[in-house]
């Protein structure tokens, strides 16, 4: 008998790209026009550093992680106690909520609040529909949450700083080194640039993460007919990670608009990634499948 995870809309797993760039890099910034620098007030008052005159602080972004960990829960069917404690931390809460303003400022799809959430719980999920002890079930949890926080340092290396980052607020809540250790790892290696698979949590922050493609994640206001990253997302309607222990296979499933983009664009910008899923799911003891719209693929 076949186990999977609850039916989960919009998104289960996967990261979003830099328009029209490596993965991984930054974009180029270019000089705007002449005629786009017409009101500097509005330019900075829309920054993430005005947001302080206005008396936005950490205690916002508390209040923010703790909203959309509800939406996560029932969507997942994951409650993971120590997400609550982690969302009530205001360093971790504020980096998150940093992270994803700083990215989309550089033209990166989201990366905020949802998608911690659902790779965090999506991790932890994929451990225990597989029979792992409740201990590993929890880390990947952790360091699925947590996994993007460096990005409030660079979006280059942002898997090194954010287990550092992760290291300090751990420390906080008391954790055990060893389990500490544990999530440094996945957090430190989940980006296909100069990450491996070296354990079972590492591997389900993989999966989790990777499998995030959906059109939620299209920042408002994208060109998405001029970027194939923002349109490859846009197409994607339904992502669902399904773990099949008895079969031994973790499988990717897709519903694709493809009136929007082809499947073909999807492998173009993800290929690299879907390699290292399947890397992950061997660590796993499992292989990694894909179908899009019901058709198996590979």
């Amino acid at each position: 008998m076949s186990s999977e995870h609850p039916p989960v809309e919009p998104a289960v797993g996967g990261e979003g790209e830099a328009r029209g760039e490596s993965p991984g890099l930054a974009p180029p910034v270019e000089d705007p026009a002449p005629s786009a620098m017409t009101d500097p007030a509005s330019a900075i008052l829309d920054s993430a550093e005005a947001a302080l005159v206005r008396g936005v602080d950490a205690s916002a972004a508390v209040r923010e992680a703790a909203e959309v960990a509800l939406d996560a829960e029932r969507r997942t069917g994951s409650h993971v106690d120590i997400l609550t404690r982690l969302q009530q931390d205001e360093v971790v809460s504020a980096f998150i909520k940093l992270s994803d303003q700083f990215l989309g400022a550089q033209g990166f799809t989201e990366h905020g609040f949802r998608h911690a959430n659902l790779v965090g719980r999506i991790a932890n999920n994929v451990l225990r529909h597989l029979g792992a002890d409740e201990d590993l079930c929890e880390l990947a949890a952790i360091a699925g949450y947590m996994h993007d926080i460096g990005n409030v340092v660079t979006r280059a290396n942002h898997g090194l700083s954010g287990a550092w980052i992760a290291y300090d607020a751990l420390r906080r809540l008391e954790v055990d080194p060893y389990r500490i250790g544990l999530v440094l790892s996945a957090v430190g290696n989940h980006e296909e640039q100069y990450g491996s698979s070296i354990g079972p949590v590492g591997a389900a922050v993989i999966l989790a993460d990777k499998a995030d493609v959906h059109r939620s994640r299209v920042r408002k206001g994208a060109d998405t007919t001029a970027d194939i990253h923002d349109r490859v997302n846009d197409a994607v309607t339904h992502s669902f990670l399904r773990v099949d222990a008895d079969a031994a296979t973790i499988t990717l499933e897709l519903t694709l608009d493809t009136d929007r983009s082809t499947v073909i664009e999807y492998f173009e910008i993800f290929l690299e990634r879907m390699i290292m899923c399947r890397r992950a799911a061997r660590t796993l003891g499992c292989d990694f499948l894909i179908t899009a719209n019901g058709v198996p693929l590979g």
